[in-house]
């Protein structure tokens, strides 16, 4: 309400005034300044009363056990399926799409510790780089990179 008395007191310095044509508000004459004004604190006090009725509203849900909100993809049985997947051997990815969820779902929900790198699809290959060898292991970034 403050920002809207803000401008209306702004605009009556510029000396612009408001009228409503379908309501016979005119903030050039005491009374619709006053009607205006009126009609402000109401719709503040409404809008007040909207907020804590939605309070109200979402604290008893609360208590009743109701969780606001989107439903979560991953389920407490979905994470421990996907626990003794990923002990399987199954591949991140396989077991994301079997569980349908999102790959950075799975990542998310569980520890970096569970998903290794055992379950790249192809074993680790040595490549000659720079007359030293090194490893080049499928889908894992470089040492070099990992440093920066």
């Amino acid at each position: 309400m403050k920002g809207l008395v803000d401008l209306a007191g702004e605009f009556e310095t510029r000396q612009v005034h408001f009228r409503s044509l379908t309501d016979g508000i005119d903030t050039k004459t005491p009374v619709g300044r006053f009607f205006f004004h009126v009609m402000a604190s109401l719709s503040q006090m409404e809008r007040e009363l909207v907020v804590e009725r939605t309070r109200a509203g979402l604290g008893a849900a609360r208590k009743l056990g109701r969780i606001g909100g989107r439903p979560r993809r991953m389920t407490r049985g979905k994470m421990e399926s996907a626990r003794q997947l990923l002990a399987g051997g199954m591949p991140p990815r396989d077991v994301a799409r079997n569980l349908a969820v999102s790959v950075p779902t799975l990542y998310r929900w569980l520890p970096a510790a569970c998903i290794k790198f055992r379950f790249l699809s192809s074993p680790p290959v040595p490549v000659d780089v720079f007359e030293t060898q090194t490893w080049y292991v499928p889908g894992a970034r470089s040492q070099s990179r990992q440093q920066q």
